[in-house]
C-alpha cells in the first residue's frame, strides 16, 4: 500500500510539470500583477494639503523641502481615445474562429486517443488517464477542456486582458495539435 501511494505522488508531481499546466500557471500568475498597476488619483494629491502649503515661508529657516505637488485640477486620468480601440465583443469573429478550431482539435484528440486506447495503447497524460476508462469519461474530459478554454478566455476578456484572451485558445490549439500528431505517428 505504501508503494502505491509513492507512485501516485510521483504521477501527481509529474502531472504538475506537464507543459499545459506550466503554461496555465504562468498565464494565471501574470494576470494579477497587471491588474495592480493602476494609479489612484487619491495617491497623487494628499488629503488636506493645499498646493501652496508646501512652500517655505520667509520666516522659516532654509531647510530642504520636497517639491510641491501639482494641483489636482492639473492631474487628469488617462482615457482611451475611443471605446472601440480598447474593447470588443467576446464572441467576435476572431474568438469564434479560435474556439471552433480549438473544439475541432479537441474532438480530433478525443477520436485519436479513443482509437489508440481501443487498439491496446495507453494514455500518457496523467490527467486524461483518470477519464480513459470509458468513452463517456474521455468525451467528458475533452469537452471540459474546451469549456475551460472558453471560460479562461472569458475571464481574461472581462478583466481587460484582450491579448491573453486570444492567447489561451492558441496555446490550446498548439498543444492539442501536438498531441494529435504524436498519437497519429504512434499508431
Amino acid at each position: 500500500m505504501v508503494a502505491f501511494t509513492n507512485v501516485t505522488r510521483r504521477k501527481w508531481f509529474s502531472a504538475i510539470l506537464q507543459p499545459k499546466t506550466a503554461i496555465l500557471l504562468g498565464i494565471l500568475s501574470l494576470c494579477r500583477p497587471a491588474l495592480s498597476q493602476e494609479v489612484s488619483a487619491a495617491l497623487l494629491q494628499p488629503e488636506g494639503i493645499q498646493p501652496g502649503a508646501m512652500q517655505p515661508t520667509v520666516s522659516q529657516p532654509a531647510v530642504a523641502q520636497p517639491a510641491p505637488m501639482a494641483p489636482s485640477s492639473l492631474v487628469q486620468p488617462v482615457k482611451p481615445a475611443t471605446l472601440r480601440e480598447t474593447s470588443h465583443r467576446f464572441w467576435d469573429r476572431e474568438n469564434s474562429a479560435l474556439f471552433a478550431v480549438s473544439a475541432a482539435f479537441n474532438a480530433a484528440d478525443f477520436v485519436v486517443t479513443r482509437d489508440n486506447l481501443r487498439s491496446g495503447g495507453r494514455e500518457l497524460n496523467p490527467a486524461t488517464r483518470l477519464f480513459s476508462g470509458s468513452t463517456a469519461g474521455l468525451a467528458m474530459n475533452f469537452a471540459g477542456e474546451t469549456a475551460g478554454v472558453v471560460a479562461l478566455s472569458y475571464f481574461f476578456h472581462k478583466t481587460g486582458h484582450h491579448k491573453l484572451e486570444r492567447i489561451v485558445p492558441m496555446v490550446n490549439i498548439g498543444s492539442t495539435a501536438g498531441a494529435v500528431t504524436f498519437d497519429l505517428a504512434r499508431r
